[in-house]
Order: C-alpha cells, then sequence, then structure tokens
C-alpha cells in the first residue's frame, strides 16, 4: 500500500527519446519477463506517494502509448527530438495546470527504481523544495522540483542537459538512497 501523501506532489516519467545510445526509444523498452519499463516507472511513483502521474512521450508515442498503465496521464512533447529539455518543459508545463505542490521526475530508463528511493525523496515536498537522490554521494533519480522553481527551470534547461546545473546552482538538497537501490539508468540494451 503506497504511503499517504503528505502534500500533493505529481510524479513525472520523462520517456520522449529516441534512445540513440540504446538502439531505439526507450519508452519501448521492457523488462525480459516482458513488462513496459513506462509501467514500471508509473508503478514505482505511485506506490513512492504521489498522487498521480504524468509521462511525457515523443519518439515512438503513437507505440508507446498504450504501454503507459490506464489512470496515468500522457503529454506528447513534439519537440523531443531537441533533446531532454524539451521533454521537462512539456511535463512541467502540463503539471502546471494542476495544483501540485511538487513534481517528482523519473527517466523511464531506470526500471530498477524502487518505491522506496521514490518516497524518501517525495517526503522532501514543499512549493520551494529542490532534492536529489544520490548514491553512495552520486547523483541521481529520481529528483523532486518544487513548484516554485517550475518556470525559472523551464527556461534554464536547454538541449540535451536537464536540471543538473540547475539544482547544483540551487543548492538542491542531496537525498542518499544508495541504501535502497543502484541508482543506475540503462543506456544501452543488456
Amino acid at each position: 500500500m503506497p504511503p499517504e501523501p503528505a502534500a500533493a506532489v505529481s510524479g513525472l516519467v520523462l520517456a520522449a527519446g529516441e534512445g540513440r545510445r540504446f538502439g531505439g526509444p526507450k519508452a519501448l523498452a521492457r523488462t525480459a519477463a516482458g513488462t513496459p519499463w513506462v509501467a514500471l516507472a508509473v508503478r514505482s511513483l505511485l506506490e513512492g506517494g504521489c498522487r498521480d502521474v504524468t509521462v511525457v512521450l515523443g519518439a515512438a508515442a503513437d507505440d508507446a502509448a498504450p504501454l503507459v498503465p490506464a489512470g496515468a496521464s500522457i503529454v506528447r512533447a513534439e519537440d523531443w527530438a531537441t533533446g531532454v529539455a524539451a521533454s521537462l518543459r512539456a511535463g512541467l508545463r502540463a503539471l502546471a495546470a494542476g495544483d501540485a505542490v511538487a513534481a517528482l521526475v523519473l527517466p523511464v530508463d531506470t526500471p530498477d527504481v524502487v518505491p522506496a528511493a521514490v518516497a524518501r525523496v517525495r517526503r522532501k515536498a514543499a512549493p520551494g523544495a529542490l532534492a536529489q537522490a544520490t548514491y553512495d554521494g552520486a547523483p541521481g533519480h529520481p529528483v523532486l522540483l518544487g513548484r516554485e522553481h517550475w518556470d525559472a527551470l523551464s527556461a534554464a534547461v536547454r538541449g540535451d542537459v536537464g536540471a543538473r546545473a540547475y539544482l547544483i546552482a540551487r543548492e538542491a538538497e542531496l537525498v542518499e538512497c544508495g541504501d535502497l537501490w543502484s541508482g543506475a539508468d540503462r543506456d544501452e540494451r543488456v
């Protein structure tokens, strides 16, 4: 059973890229057992305490949309080919219509993320909060973006450069999660 949310936090799955190094869009990736990575990301965010989840699609969006679990919202980043910044902007723009105090961002290429890591970072939720999971001190995901940062962050990110510089400049709170899982993302097929 998911933890009771203390603040309205929306989960945001970034799954719009074409996955050049991976060999195809990661939004279409599945585990060896056939479970879509996007379904795992949605489940981890919900079980970790997010009230709702939005999935940003781009490359192969028509093929990926059926893999998104019922109940999760889908947003298309029409300019997905320009890089991860387009996905983040599209997702935050969609969430801005709601009342969430923060977004918990998870890329689709972290299929092994555990809900406990999501919950640990989610506990930092507040409109002005910035928090990032770390794994033995190395930055990773999920990342919590308080609503007060959405506009400035959307303006700051460019191309294939995500929120890292913004998080560093604003001294995001680091939340160690290395005791829960490795934090590894998957850039190449195994």
